[in-house]
């Protein structure tokens, strides 16, 4: 790469952060469904036909957004996990849960974006879903640890009219763990991002005070509830 081409990519490359970063503030301030690539272009001091080389429409910034929140949660869990990999598995689960509880608290805005309500007239494209995974992936992870060594059941109970919907949530991303246990992870992971929200959109006033210890014991019971157990 040449040097002029060197700094042209440099320069695309700090206008892209800059629009990312007016845009969070705009959703901090307005939420995403008023995100405007207009009101974006006219606090940076650029014309919107300028902008629309970064980013041809609204849904594109938004998606971009997305996935930066996305890889954002997924580092921070994958982060805080690494420090215990070599520990238990309730404890390894347990920080992971707990460090999706500190990324939410410290990134509300980005929180809501990916985990909100939906922004009206946007479909997140296929584009999301790695970086969307990576939390869910990683549980998934401690599990089958857990069950590769001396860890936790062989299944769990499950209706004989919800085995099939088992048997292809196993196909589809539980390889290798019983289907009773791919259903109790779906619903443990829901349980999770539903305690996140509840506590982060305001649910718990007056009924939870202290809620990180609330949030610590509800993590460990859904440890127990997908069949994991302290070494």
């Amino acid at each position: 790469m040449s040097t002029a081409q060197g700094a042209r990519a440099r320069a695309r490359t700090e206008v892209t952060a800059a629009i990312k970063d007016e845009a969070r503030r705009q959703l901090a301030a307005e939420g995403a469904a008023k995100l405007s690539l207009r009101a974006v272009a006219r606090e940076l001091g650029m014309v919107s036909s300028a902008l629309y080389r970064y980013f041809p429409s609204r849904d594109d910034l938004l998606t971009a957004l997305i996935i930066d929140a996305y890889d954002s949660l997924g580092e921070a869990a994958e982060g805080a996990h690494a420090k215990v990999a070599g520990a238990d598995p309730v404890r390894r689960w347990t920080t992971v849960c707990e460090s999706v509880r500190g990324w939410a608290l410290a990134h509300p805005h980005e929180y809501a974006l990916i985990y909100g309500s939906p922004v009206p007239g946007y479909s997140a494209p296929e584009s999301t879903v790695p970086a969307a995974s990576r939390v869910g992936l990683l549980l998934i992870g401690i599990v089958r640890d857990a069950h590769q060594g001396p860890g936790p059941a062989d299944d769990l109970p499950l209706p004989a009219e919800l085995r099939p919907e088992a048997e292809r949530m196993v196909a589809d991303f539980a390889p290798g763990l019983p289907p009773g246990v791919a259903v109790a992870l779906v619903a443990a992971w829901a349980e999770l991002f539903g305690l996140v929200g509840f506590e982060l959109f305001g649910q718990f006033h007056r009924v939870v005070e202290d809620r990180e210890a609330f949030f610590r014991l509800s993590a460990a019971r859904l440890a127990q509830g997908v069949g994991l157990v302290r070494a």
